[in-house]
């Protein structure tokens, strides 16, 4: 036992010692904030795509979602992965180039509260400064689920007190990403996704043999329940049209995600979207449908079953019987991966709008490069510090907090990145009245969860953002010429 966490903490070591070794290698090239918070805007097709989905899809695809499969089958996680991968095809089909090229011609705008200023030519900064708000709300929320995901995956692993592991992963994602920036971000983030891959494909394949194939890991699991396998009924109750779109409205978070819009405006020329989107549509479709998988057939793999209160440790425990110990610690890391590839993406993301989009705006002058690169520096700190005392209470679900900021961010953003892509008739009041009613309505209607308010809180609040950034901006008789002027010439790009 003592030689198996041995060699699982070797491997441990080799790959915490990587990534910081990355963020070590990049940290010389950022001259700029551009350079920290997007490149230069030089990456590249690959790294664009599997920076964008290893962020996307963070700890709860290694924890959380096999966690919902494991204990409720396949009626909310396969919903949910349908969603994701609608949305993430979607996104990349309909915002990927448009938003690279747009927030080139506004004013070179590197974060995207600063794209919806320049965009709607705000000359207050009302937009930038509420916008804020509602990012250092929900990534406080989102980065302490990749700090939980650590500390529960380290306390699984070699049962080291909840609180030490928090501080060992939370200290590792702060270090690389205040070194690197972006790049170093991208680059450990196409390492963590191409980890993650792997072990989910080889997992699944075991798994699958071990049972005796399909066919028989099938007819075991139904054992459980005969319709644990049924994504439209559970063995209680009808899983109705209601539970289904509330799983299907993850898909709507994707248009508002700043961690993953800021993917799309950093790659190096647009024409190279095609390959981006094709390599993020197999590897988040495999991903998503193995991690579904392996959750539901863990039931019949992990015997006796977990304790109660214990499903999202699925895949850890599901590691730790499967592999040899060094082999199984490379695979672990893999969960570790998504969570940091999602929480340092998420660190960057919020340092970038409070350093470029608050205090940039309310200076009278605005800070030099190094200046904001500096505060930036520090925001990312004090950011993790925030997401670390949320994270101290080890009881917190990695798929609820997911679930919340996702919410948060597809509803207060989607619907205004929609419009100011598609609609000329979008204006800053617009904007200001959408962003307070998509971030508000969800946070109220999550208070409120039960009843009606049962319905995923992404779908009124990104109804209510809509709506009220539509009819504000009709009635806004007063539309910017030089707005107008701008956007005719970004249609004539695309």
């Amino acid at each position: 036992m003592f030689s198996e966490i041995v060699l699982r903490l070797i491997a441990f070591v080799l790959y915490l010692g990587v990534m910081i070794a990355i963020g070590l290698q990049y940290v010389k090239r950022n001259a700029s904030a551009g350079d920290f918070f997007l490149g230069g805007r030089n990456a590249g097709p690959w790294f664009t795509a599997l920076s964008a989905e290893a962020s996307d899809m963070s700890g709860w695809l290694l924890m959380g979602l096999p966690g919902v499969a494991y204990v409720t089958g396949m009626k909310s996680a396969f919903w949910t992965a349908v969603g994701l991968v609608i949305g993430t095809y979607l996104n990349w089909l309909l915002i990927a180039r448009r938003l690279r090229r747009y927030s080139a011609q506004c004013g070179n705008a590197i974060t995207i509260p600063e794209f919806l200023t320049n965009r709607f030519k705000d000359h207050s900064y009302v937009i930038s400064r509420i916008a804020v708000v509602f990012i250092l709300i929900f990534f406080t929320i989102y980065t302490a689920s990749g700090f939980v995901a650590c500390a529960q995956l380290i306390n699984s692993v070699y049962g080291l007190p909840y609180r030490t592991g928090l501080i060992l992963g939370a200290a590792v994602i702060v270090l690389y990403t205040l070194l690197g920036g972006y790049l170093a971000v991208c680059a450990t983030d196409f390492i963590q996704g191409t980890l993650m891959f792997i072990a989910l494909i080889t997992t699944l394949i075991i798994m699958m043999v071990s049972l005796g194939g399909l066919s028989n890991a099938v007819a075991q699991v139904n054992a459980f329940g005969a319709q644990f396998l049924n994504p439209f009924v559970s063995d209680e109750t009808d899983f109705g049209i209601m539970n289904i779109v509330s799983s299907l409205g993850w898909g709507l978070g994707y248009f508002g995600m700043p961690h993953i819009l800021v993917r799309f405006m950093a790659i190096s020329d647009d024409k190279q979207v095609p390959l981006s989107r094709r390599i993020a549509m197999v590897w988040v479709t495999l991903s998503l449908v193995c991690a579904v998988i392996i959750g539901v057939f863990a039931k019949v793999y992990l015997h006796p079953a977990l304790a109660q209160g214990a499903q999202e440790t699925v895949i850890i425990e599901t590691l730790k019987r499967m592999y040899p110990a060094f082999i199984g610690g490379v695979f672990l890391c893999a969960i570790l991966a998504a969570a940091m590839s999602t929480a340092d993406s998420q660190l960057l993301v919020a340092a970038s709008a409070l350093s470029e989009d608050f205090i940039g705006t309310i200076l009278k002058k605005r800070p030099s490069d190094r200046q904001l690169l500096n505060i930036s520096r520090l925001t990312v700190l004090g950011i993790a510090v925030i997401a670390f005392v949320v994270a101290l209470d080890e009881h917190r679900s990695i798929f609820g907090l997911v679930s919340y900021a996702w919410a948060g961010f597809g509803a207060t953003f989607g619907p205004l990145i929609l419009l100011s892509l598609f609609w000329r008739g979008g204006t800053a009041k617009g904007a200001i009245a959408g962003i307070i009613a998509g971030g508000v309505v969800v946070i109220v209607w999550h208070q409120l969860s039960g009843g009606i308010f049962d319905i995923y809180e992404i779908i009124p609040g990104f109804a209510a953002c809509l709506v009220c950034a539509v009819i504000v901006s009709a009635l806004d008789r007063h539309k910017d010429a030089a707005m107008l002027a701008e956007f005719d010439a970004y249609r004539e790009m695309i």
